[in-house]
């Protein structure tokens, strides 16, 4: 599987004024070093957010996604890899001679889950993917356009996480174990892993 973002989180979405006040920073004075300020500060957010969602298998704030497979996982249903899916926009079988027809929306529906969402085939199975071919889900996930809404405890690890990495700045890396209040705060959203998709097929 590949998966692809095709679209980043909008620089005004970042909540740059919370991470800001959480680490008591001076704010309100215009000029070069509160540009650079508010640069990086943003980027330890992203770097904060990139992580919970690695973590979690959700996605903070709503963006569009591309994944390429070369078969499904199972014609009686494929599930998506991140959550919660906001929509399925397209998709595409690729035959892999250069003909790519993208499948009519009549054709499957999306079954929201807050885990794992799942593609179903309004009909008995998906359609078939040539050998030497792929599929191609384009799809937007994410809780919103808006930090308000993310969910109170995984903005909150994400400002937490965001100041360990603006305290550790000054380092050659970023540490690679959470603290343990940013995992207390994540906990409950982690995904449930399964066998490449197959391990529980309750969607049936």
């Amino acid at each position: 599987m590949m998966l692809i973002e095709e679209t980043a989180p909008a620089a005004e979405a970042l909540p740059v004024a919370a991470l800001r006040g959480h680490l008591r920073l001076a704010s309100g004075f215009d000029g070069p070093d509160d540009v650079a300020e508010t640069a990086a500060l943003s980027g330890f957010l992203r770097a904060a957010i990139a992580t919970i969602e690695a973590r979690t298998g959700k996605v903070l704030l709503k963006r569009r996604f591309r994944m390429q497979l070369d078969d499904w996982r199972d014609r009686l249903g494929q599930s998506l890899p991140l959550a919660p899916v906001h929509s399925v926009e397209k998709i595409e079988i690729d035959d892999g001679s250069g003909t790519v027809t993208a499948l009519a929306a009549e054709g499957w529906r999306l079954v929201p889950d807050g885990q794992r969402p799942v593609i179903l085939p309004t009909g008995v199975i998906l359609p078939h993917v040539p050998r030497r071919g792929s599929v191609t889900v384009t799809f937007v996930a994410g809780f919103g356009d808006t930090w308000t809404q993310v969910p109170a405890d995984l903005a909150q690890a994400v400002i937490l996480l965001a100041a360990r990495y603006y305290d550790d700045r000054s380092q050659d890396g970023l540490r690679q174990a959470l603290p343990f209040g940013v995992s207390a705060l994540i906990e409950k959203w982690r995904a449930v892993r399964t066998l490449a998709g197959r391990g529980n097929q309750g969607w049936r």
